[in-house]
């Protein structure tokens, strides 16, 4: 029993907490720089490049001898996925610059999503199907692949990082105002929303290389947390949305393992079969941004 709690129960409670954590906030990030509540690491195909890159290094990296036992560590998908999700963060931002429309920019995000699947999809096709069994899974989310190790690294890059989005409180109360209100209050905008972007991939990075791409929570989270407390306070939003995001994955992680009883359902069929109905009745119920 001692086992069970220490090597199952325990390394998983943590990472729920831990990834709640990050895609919350991650999620929030966005939705105040693209100042659309639809935004969010998996809407906007972030979650999508870090899969890829780690897809890559799964698939592709084990059919190279040289990098065969590369590929079977943790370090270098950790690596992988946080260089995915920053490369398309940084597409989207560059786009951004071309593009006014926050309805065209988040189509330009489905549309890299859908790329970034077409890759994934090429590389699984081709891929060894040994190898392939085990990207699946991964694919599909899972909160019980860490071990008491892992989440000593996954927690301390996630305190490190989280930490580092509570020094940009300030310039992110001020870029939910505009770019011009930024401006005028001393804040250099192009800087501030570089390094709160790369804080949000690293974020979803590292969430997606331990855990998987888990959908719906970056999203759902900060519109939840807006709704209940009504305040533009981002501070308050990043404490609150923390809770919330854990609270909602350690709720879907119990959902999973009791709903069939004699098989665990993948923790991303949860979050989606809750986050997408909870999404849609919050953007019907409450109109405004």
């Amino acid at each position: 029993m001692d086992y069970i709690f220490r090597e199952i129960r325990l390394p998983k409670t943590i990472t729920a907490v831990i990834a709640g954590c990050c895609l919350s906030v991650a999620g929030l990030i966005l939705q105040v720089i693209f100042r659309n509540p639809l935004a969010g690491p998996y809407v906007l195909g972030i979650s999508s490049g870090a899969s890829l890159m780690v897809a890559l290094t799964v698939l592709a990296g084990n059919s190279w001898w040289w990098m065969h036992e590369l590929a079977q560590g943790k370090s270098l998908k950790i690596l992988a996925a946080i260089a995915g999700s920053v490369a398309v963060t940084l597409l989207i931002l560059a786009v951004s610059k071309k593009i006014t429309s926050n309805v065209i920019l988040l189509l330009v995000g489905l549309m890299f999503s859908q790329l970034c699947g077409a890759l994934e999809s090429a590389l699984e096709y081709f891929a060894d199907p040994g190898n392939l069994k085990s990207f699946v899974v991964w694919g599909m989310g899972s909160l019980g692949s860490t071990t008491l190790s892992d989440t000593r690294v996954f927690g301390g890059v996630a305190l490190v990082t989280l930490l580092a989005v509570l020094m940009f409180v300030k310039p992110l109360n001020a870029l939910l105002m505009g770019e011009q209100y930024a401006r005028n209050l001393g804040i250099s905008y192009s800087k501030s929303r570089f390094y709160l972007i790369l804080l949000s991939s690293v974020l979803t990075g590292i969430c997606t290389a331990f855990c998987g791409p888990i959908a719906f929570v970056g999203i759902a989270v900060p519109i939840l947390s807006r709704m209940l407390f009504k305040s533009s306070n981002q501070l308050l939003h990043v404490v609150t949305g923390m809770l919330l995001g854990s609270s909602i994955l350690l709720f879907a992680d119990a959902i999973s393992h009791r709903l069939l009883g004699y098989a665990t359902l993948p923790v991303n069929m949860i979050t989606t079969f809750v986050g997408a109905p909870l999404v849609m009745y919050l953007m019907f119920k409450n109109k405004q941004w």
